[in-house]
């Protein structure tokens, strides 16, 4: 009768919790769950300690670690949890047969489509092996080849990565927006707030490339523009590994534009650092007083710099800027295609979808998943 009516018994409900089962037994392993269990007991036992805060640097560092193995920790167990129950549920319905099964049914689905969804989220760790993943990320938008419409490029890539960190619940702290000339954007600086930030974004490094019937173009013809996006992984405290010389360093104040803050005033607030040296330039105009600015700039420089003596370290310019290329043809690492058809393509992965709108809206998950997958096969970066 059950095959009769649709199969409302569902007999996979079986193997779908088996292969979950598999699939949570495998990140418990890989995220090494009993010895995250353990680091937490003796972690607690620290920060318990009175005396921690009598170093408040080493007290930052333990409360952090305890905060990312605690958060590790309460997810694993969730999951095993709401596996289990699941798992029991479902063995309950067997034993009092197919009626209960088909009442079953919608809770079930609901079970195994939400395991599943945490599943693909926490086996994303397994994708992040780098020294830095966890961190914060330093980004950088560029218009390139294009004119305005690179420019209005620019900006609606911003626009992507905010809708992206906001569907992540990460933060995300404009500090520096260079208009264009007629519209857009010629650059903007960014911070993106929160665990695997950088691991994340150090997929969407390199340029991008847009092909669409222009706005700007009284004919309304299909125009190709490009613009770049860099990611840094952003540490507060550098202190240790970057030394600055207040003297190797050029420091410009100048005018809030407005663009993309929220406090801008009319004053010369706005600080731009130039690293004499190294030619790194950094700037920040969002914060409250020129003062904000400049610490928020100095910050932004160290991780930059900071960036680049590990890649000079190990003799490789690309380990954690990327290579550095020119923002036109050739040198695209996606395109997102509007006209003549609906498009979006990884060059790298090959991965590819007809859903442009939901990718402009933030909708870049499957794109970053597929690249990290990729570039874990073949030893990219």
């Amino acid at each position: 009768m059950a095959e009769e009516t649709g199969n409302p018994t569902r007999p996979e409900f079986g193997e779908e919790l088996a292969s979950l089962r598999t699939r949570l037994d495998a990140a418990k392993a890989y995220l090494r769950f009993d010895d995250l269990t353990a680091k937490l007991e003796k972690l607690e036992i620290e920060v318990g300690d009175p005396d921690l805060w009598s170093d408040p640097d080493h007290a930052r560092k333990v409360t952090a670690e305890y905060g990312r193995a605690k958060a590790d920790v309460d997810l694993l167990a969730g999951l095993e949890t709401r596996m289990s129950d699941a798992e029991v549920l479902w063995s309950l319905a067997l034993d009092e047969g197919d009626e209960a099964v088909a009442e079953m049914t919608e809770e079930l689905t609901e079970s195994v489509a939400s395991l599943s969804k945490a599943l693909d989220n926490l086996e994303l760790r397994s994708l992040f092996a780098g020294e830095f993943d966890e961190r914060d990320a330093v980004c950088e938008i560029h218009a390139g080849a294009g004119g305005t419409d690179a420019q209005d490029w620019a900006e609606m890539m911003l626009r992507m990565y905010q809708r992206w960190a906001e569907r992540r619940g990460l933060e995300v702290e404009v500090d520096e927006v260079s208009p264009g000339q007629e519209a857009g954007i010629l650059s903007a600086t960014f911070i993106v707030k929160g665990r695997h930030s950088y691991g994340l974004l150090s997929a969407e490094r390199g340029v991008h490339r847009l092909v669409r019937m222009s706005p700007f173009d009284s004919q309304h013809r299909r125009q190709t523009s490009f613009a770049s996006m860099e990611a840094t992984p952003f540490i507060d405290d550098l202190t240790d590994e970057v030394e600055i010389d207040e003297k190797d360093l050029r420091i410009d104040t100048y005018r809030s534009s407005g663009a993309g803050g929220q406090h801008v005033n009319v004053t010369d607030s706005a600080v731009r650092i130039t690293h004499l040296p190294t030619g790194v330039v950094v700037s920040c105009q969002n914060e409250r007083s020129q003062h904000q600015n400049k610490a928020k700039a100095m910050q932004i420089l160290a991780a930059k710099l900071a960036a680049l003596q590990r890649a000079e370290r190990r003799a490789e310019m690309s380990e954690l800027t990327g290579p550095q290329t020119d923002v036109t043809w050739g040198s695209q690492i996606r395109s997102y295609v509007m006209a003549p058809y609906q498009l979006v393509k990884d060059l790298r992965s090959g991965y590819e979808t007809g859903n442009v709108e939901a990718v402009l809206d933030g909708d870049l998950d499957d794109l970053i998943v597929a690249f990290l997958r990729y570039r874990r096969e073949h030893g990219t970066q």
